[in-house]
């Protein structure tokens, strides 16, 4: 059985050349309608999700991430290789570089983290201690191996509320914590996947030297510049890494304590 793979990321990671049978799916869930593309690749179902909303509508902070979690589950989706624009607070991640992060830390404020609410009475802790599935991430580690670019195989993610960029007191104090780099999107998307029990790893771009670091003032264009030159670099290693995917599953995102099972 082939396993069934989403990709979560900005509109310039999918090419509507990559996939076959290409077609547009809406989903009803709890939290609001999702639409997304289906499609195949080299016999495995493969679903892209532009997180932003089409025309990159959607604010980090507004983005409705147990709406998108929950359809994938839905759909069956065993695993997501999700991507993120990043900024550097560590030096040795220079622009340009791509980091696989291993651990993350939670800087938002406002946003709905959870589908355990507690509204019938049973109080669920999900354990992080690994926050990204071990098994895609060494997949994805063993086809980069070639490519022409750094990638870092660990990094802690500091995830900010947004929209705005951090501040360079905010900066110091993340690398104070052992922060790499720093975006706003990555949180509670990983959560809410091993709540469900999918398996979920992060590609993170390095665009630009976070604030503070930079000598430069910071503009989403310069991101965007950035990402645009180096996408399709990203787009093989995620399509190279779906290609790598085995049907097994051997770490244990499934077995999250108590994992939500969507109703059908």
């Amino acid at each position: 059985m082939f396993p069934k793979i989403a990709v979560i990321g900005g509109t310039g990671v999918y090419d509507p050349e990559i996939l076959e049978d290409v077609q547009e799916k809406e989903i009803k869930t709890p939290f609001g309608d999702v639409t997304f593309i289906l499609g195949s690749y080299k016999g495995k179902e493969v679903y892209f999700m532009s997180r932003h909303g089409k025309g990159h509508s959607l604010p980090p902070h507004k983005i409705n991430y147990r709406a998108n979690i929950w359809a994938l589950k839905e759909m069956e989706v065993d695993r997501i290789i999700s991507t993120a624009a990043v900024g550097s607070i560590n030096k040795e991640m220079a622009p340009g570089s791509l980091v696989l992060i291993d651990q993350f830390i939670d800087f938002t404020k406002q946003r709905p983290l959870t589908f355990f609410e507690g509204k019938e009475g049973e109080v669920v802790h999900t354990d992080f201690t690994e926050p990204y599935c071990p098994q895609l991430r060494e997949t994805i580690m063993k086809v980069v191996e070639g490519f022409p670019y750094k990638i870092f195989d660990y990094g802690t993610y500091v995830c900010c509320e947004g929209p705005r960029f951090e501040t360079p007191a905010e900066i110091k104090m993340f690398d104070a914590w052992g922060g790499d780099v720093a975006g706003m999107t990555n949180v509670p998307e990983v959560v809410l996947a091993r709540e469900l029990g999918i398996c979920y790893a992060t590609i993170t771009f390095v665009t630009n030297y976070a604030a503070g670091i930079s000598k430069d003032i910071l503009t989403h264009e310069e991101v965007l510049e950035m990402m645009g030159e180096n996408i399709k670099n990203i787009r093989k290693l995620i399509m190279d890494s779906i290609d790598f995917i085995s049907p097994a599953i051997n770490c244990t995102c499934q077995k999250a304590p108590g994992r939500v099972i969507v109703d059908k």
